[in-house]
């Protein structure tokens, strides 16, 4: 079965969508199945293009132009519908799979409908939400219930929608969409992950880590990921550990402002910057404690992130504020400790507990890499395409 996989950007573009994309495509291809990956005029470049990553056809979409709100991504839309109907008459597709955002699912929608085939629509979050978010609009705002209300009519007409977690999946249900057309193919993680690794010194010495406890956190710099207030609280249980560090490893908007608060914690936090996608895995053997401080709003009520997961099957503990998508992976005390999301006392008396008993760590550890093993390995997540492809969900 060749499968037409619509997206809004892919590798080389580094983000926690490009690998979830690449992941997919890899092991569908391993499972049997043909993907084809096409992504939007967002990708950039000047003209339409092809080439070849991980042996699977990736064709690109020229930019559509636009500057006004709506003008531009209307035009976006017809300029990728019209793309998606020509490769994939090319490619003699079965299944067109738009990944959200709804920029991708409506002319998504549209090409399947001309050519007759089947067409699902994966959501890892909402578009309106993501917006908010990045500051593009307001909540509740005309442009929010406009986006809104494009994106239920996607749900409702999709032969079949997937869902990225429990908490999507139940927003999904609340616009109407019937149960039996609505599946979960939640994240995962190579199985690769799992193999242990020795400590990467080279890292640690450029780090300047002793031989304390070492948090960390890796990802993006968003306002919602709750960075300003995990380094303002850190000194506060730093303090309690002799040699203990902070790592902050990713970039993104807030970057500067960041820095600046890092600068007033002191040494024991440190600013690392971004690092190759290939230290990353090497980076988790230096941290005892992975700390995902989220902030308490919509998008991360609903929306489950994939970092825990890396850090489960790399043996690291995971420390999570209880927002709705780290409760929905994380078994408090026994696959992952939550504290009470921007509670500064919970996050030091949480962090605090987990550096000073390594029993809870090894028991924490042990069991979220026997839960990722189980259920979260990509070579046994990608299976859950096949009945939605089929037309059993």
């Amino acid at each position: 079965m060749k499968v037409l996989h619509v997206l809004d950007h892919s590798l080389p573009v580094a983000s926690g969508y490009s690998y979830r994309s690449r992941s997919i495509a890899v092991f569908q291809k391993r499972l049997g199945l043909e993907p084809v990956i096409l992504t939007s005029p967002k990708q950039g470049g000047p003209r339409d293009d092809r080439e070849v990553r991980d042996g699977i056809a990736h064709y690109r979409t020229g930019r559509a132009g636009g500057r006004l709100p709506f003008v531009r991504e209307v035009r976006l839309m017809a300029r990728l519908a019209r793309r998606i109907a020509q490769v994939a008459r090319e490619e003699q597709v079965s299944v067109i799979h738009a990944h959200s955002p709804l920029l991708n699912g409506l002319p998504a929608l549209w090409a399947a409908r001309r050519l007759g085939v089947r067409v699902v629509y994966e959501v890892r979050t909402f578009w309106e939400d993501a917006a908010v978010n990045h500051g593009t609009f307001a909540e509740g705002s005309p442009r929010y219930r406009i986006s809104r209300a494009l994106e239920s009519y996607l749900l409702k007409r999709a032969d079949a929608v997937v869902a990225i977690c429990g908490g999507i999946r139940t927003e999904v249900l609340s616009r109407g969409v019937a149960a039996g057309r609505v599946a979960v193919v939640p994240n995962g993680v190579d199985p690769e992950w799992l193999e242990r690794r020795a400590r990467a010194e080279t890292l640690a010495t450029r780090f300047g880590l002793g031989q304390g406890p070492v948090f960390g956190y890796v990802g993006s710099f968003s306002h919602y990921e709750g960075l300003s207030f995990l380094v303002e609280a850190a000194p506060e249980f730093l303090e309690r550990f002799p040699g203990s560090r902070l790592l902050i490893v990713g970039g993104g908007r807030d970057e500067s402002q960041l820095r600046e608060i890092v600068r007033r914690a002191g040494p024991s936090v440190v600013l690392t910057g971004r690092i190759p996608q290939d230290q990353v895995r090497d980076l988790y053997t230096l941290l005892d404690v992975l700390v995902l401080p989220r902030r308490r709003i919509r998008l991360t009520e609903m929306v489950t992130p994939l970092k825990p997961l890396e850090a489960m099957a790399a043996g690291t503990a995971v420390l999570a504020s209880d927002i709705g998508g780290h409760s929905e992976l994380i078994d408090d005390g026994e696959t992952g400790v939550l504290f009470k999301a921007e509670s500064r006392d919970s996050l030091v008396e949480q962090a605090s507990r987990l550096a000073g008993q390594p029993d809870l760590r090894r028991r924490v550890v042990d069991n979220a890499r026997r839960f990722v093993e189980r259920e979260r390995t990509w070579d046994r997540i990608v299976a859950g395409y096949l009945p939605v492809y089929r037309g059993a969900a």
